[in-house]
């Protein structure tokens, strides 16, 4: 939205006004304190528009109903869902809450994928102590005659690689170099 500072001097404004008509409220008529609910309700509405949560919540009932009509079991026609190539806009704070719902319901299949896996196999899984010297050394890029400099360097640049939140990263990934750079500096 490219109002987004009106709208919070706003909503601070209403919000102002709710905390002093419930003290005149309660000190004088409960009509006032009528009109104390209503600036509230109009304060809570605009911050949850400007947290991207309303947004968020729209794309994701259009999505979950352009999903159900693709398996057929849904009305379609009009108000059917959005076309594939539509996208929503990933710059405004309204596409970031939605990317990080999309995001969620994906953590969450991946989770449930992962438990029924889990279930079917019952096997133990043993965590090893972490990656030997000479692998550490390999995971970073170095020769075993690195002095502690060069590793450091190794893994940051390393790390900032495989950082999850880069568009090339990966928790496993990440997470192997971190163990790597703990073998080669502990003491």
């Amino acid at each position: 939205m490219q109002y987004d500072r009106l709208t919070k001097g706003i909503a601070v404004v209403f919000g102002a006004l709710t905390a002093v008509l419930t003290v005149v409220g309660l000190l004088t008529s409960p009509a006032v304190l009528f009109l104390a609910l209503m600036f509230g309700a109009s304060t809570y509405l605009m911050y949850y528009h400007l947290s991207g949560k309303m947004a968020a919540s729209v794309y994701e009932r259009v999505e979950r109903r352009a999903a159900a009509d693709a398996r057929g079991d849904g009305r379609g026609g009009f108000g059917a869902g959005p076309r594939e190539e539509w996208e929503p806009p990933r710059d405004s704070r309204a596409g970031r809450a939605a990317e990080r719902v999309r995001q969620e319901r994906a953590r969450r299949q991946r989770t449930r994928r992962g438990r029924q896996q889990a279930g079917r196999r019952r096997q133990r899984v043993q965590q090893s102590a972490g990656p030997s010297p000479a692998e550490a050394y390999d995971r970073l890029g170095l020769t075993p005659s690195a002095d502690e400099s060069e590793v450091k360097q190794a893994y940051r640049d390393r790390v900032k690689d495989a950082h999850p939140d880069t568009d090339s990263g990966s928790e496993r990934e990440f997470k192997r170099v971190q163990a790597a750079y703990e073998t080669l500096t502990e003491d």
